[in-house]
């Protein structure tokens, strides 16, 4: 069976790497890993995939960035080029991103069976990219891979048949266990100064927050007074940071608050470990925050994971009480199994490999 995977951005070769080892390991599938070039430099590609132990890619598309209708144009023209030539017997893609999107239209102009990994997340919230993109790969899916109980909640109120979905849990949650014993923390912490457990985690790199800059401004001077309190390591996104510097916020930020380069996968996870508390307006962090049990703070009015905020380990919270919420972080009791049992990976690849969706 040739199945043809698409990925773009750093979430998704972290999600298909799992996903790829359990196709090795039924041993019937020929894999095409289509890279679209979302995500096109070293920080945030190639270091991935070394780390992972991802193949090279079959193709690497080099669409890079631009506005949503444009990068999505590309990859959606390179792709459907490819899948022409290879003719594979299903596409595989992950997520929620440009590149998903692309992959999903792409499939389903040409009539090739789609599968989506991480279908149904619903943050209802439609002035967001990621939702629009996940509403429309789920409608033209074949097979949808729900990582939760709510998940696939959503997919039957959406009218999704009931035959097409498969609740597998999450492979985000079997990439944690199975990368977090190569994750070490100690050499970061003392490069930066920091303490296990005596310090916030930060990401920031959604454009709800990024591309206002009233927005942009407000969390910068909420980390910044926060920071008196307790340091901060911010890894910043390139995008981040070029708006950080259009807005005139880039030197503000870094006179209070540790700025460094995007970290690999495994050295992200290990900072998550040993944080006290993570702030976050990343889907995957947020999660990844929660398998190690450490409180999230979700820079978002509203996040596709409503499981974390009921599980009372993570909050959604606005800008001009992210000072006070670093103050006083939530505190929540055991770690609720929301995502499975780390066989997420293990499932989708039976569940492909066993399909015979018609072409």
């Amino acid at each position: 069976m040739k199945i043809a995977t698409i990925v773009g951005a750093r979430p998704q070769f972290v999600k298909a790497a799992v996903v790829t080892q359990a196709l090795k390991a039924q041993g019937n599938a020929d894999e095409i890993l289509i890279h679209t070039g979302q995500h096109y430099d070293a920080a945030m590609s190639d270091v991935f995939f070394e780390q992972l132990g991802l193949p090279e890619p079959s193709y690497n598309l080099g669409i890079g960035s631009g506005t949503h209708g444009a990068q999505t144009g590309r990859m959606l023209e390179a792709t459907e080029a490819v899948l022409l030539q290879e003719k594979p017997d299903l596409v595989l893609v992950y997520g929620d991103t440009n590149s998903t999107l692309a992959g999903a239209l792409a499939a389903a102009k040409l009539g090739l069976p789609l599968a989506h990994v991480e279908a149904g997340l619903r943050s209802y919230q439609r002035a967001m990219p990621e939702e629009i993109n996940r509403l429309l790969t789920d409608q033209v899916s074949d097979l949808l891979f729900a990582p939760t109980d709510q998940a696939v909640r959503n997919l039957e109120r959406e009218g999704i048949a009931a035959d097409k979905i498969r609740l597998v849990g999450d492979v985000m949650f079997d990439a944690a266990l199975y990368y977090v014993s190569r994750a070490e923390a100690g050499t970061l912490l003392n490069a930066h100064r920091l303490r296990e457990k005596q310090f916030a985690l930060a990401t920031i790199h959604r454009a709800e927050n990024t591309d206002d800059p009233v927005r942009l401004k407000a969390i910068v001077e909420a980390l910044c007074s926060a920071s008196r309190q307790l340091p901060i390591l911010l890894p910043l996104h390139p995008r981040t940071r070029s708006a950080l510097a259009r807005a005139g916020l880039l030197e503000q930020l870094e006179s209070r608050v540790t700025c460094i380069a995007p970290l690999s996968y495994l050295d992200m996870l290990a900072m998550e470990q040993a944080a006290a508390v993570v702030v976050t307006d990343s889907g995957g962090v947020q999660k990844e925050a929660f398998f190690f049990g450490v409180p999230c703070l979700i820079l978002r009015d509203r996040t596709e994971w409503r499981e974390l905020v009921e599980s009372g380990w993570a909050v959604l919270c606005e800008p001009e009480g992210l000072a006070e919420a670093l103050r006083h972080p939530p505190r929540a009791g055991e770690v609720p199994g929301l995502f499975g049992g780390g066989k997420a990976a293990e499932l989708i690849a039976k569940a492909l490999l066993q399909s015979a969706l018609p072409a």
